[in-house]
């Protein structure tokens, strides 16, 4: 498996932490905006909402470890069997196409926003917000390549083993 590969797998997770920690200093009710949040309905959402985007980020480094390629055996039903690899490419490049989506949408509204001075009080409170979530950016491509090289990784090893197979 590359290098770069493995790099850019473990990159998702970091590049969404700082999100995650300024949405968690939020729910903890630090002053990062100008309006707290005023109910434990929307620090519930914000909590649910940090997990699932580390969860999911962190599904990213199934694409460079062993547990990406053979489900592990101690899941039921279909431990120990192979992971065919576009059951991981595809959700992979699916999710990627979204977050690039995403990222347009919420960049352009909130992008807005923010220069309007609706989302932050403070100059400290606006360079904080785009210093945590700028790096969100990097996600699309990043799990784009991710997945791209685990298709070439995977289909390359899989055409080479059947070959051999062939010829014995």
């Amino acid at each position: 498996m590359p290098r770069w590969a493995v790099r850019t797998a473990y990159a998702v997770p970091l590049v969404t932490l700082p999100s995650s920690l300024w949405r968690l200093a939020l729910a903890a009710g630090l002053p990062v905006t100008s309006e707290p949040l005023r109910t434990g309905w929307g620090v519930a959402y914000v909590v649910v909402l940090t997990v699932v985007t580390e969860g999911l980020a962190l599904l990213t480094l199934g694409l460079v470890q062993p547990w990406g390629e053979v489900v592990p055996r101690w899941m039921p039903l279909i431990g120990g069997r192979p992971v065919s690899p576009l059951a991981a490419v595809v959700p992979a490049l699916a999710g990627s196409f979204v977050l690039f989506a995403l990222s347009l949408l919420v960049g352009f509204v909130q992008g807005g926003n923010l220069a309007a001075g609706v989302l932050t009080d403070t100059r400290a409170q606006t360079v904080l917000l785009a210093v945590c979530y700028t790096p969100l950016l990097a996600w699309a491509p990043l799990l784009a390549v991710s997945a791209i090289a685990y298709y070439r990784r995977r289909t390359t090893s899989a055409s080479v083993l059947e070959g051999v197979l062939e010829h014995q």
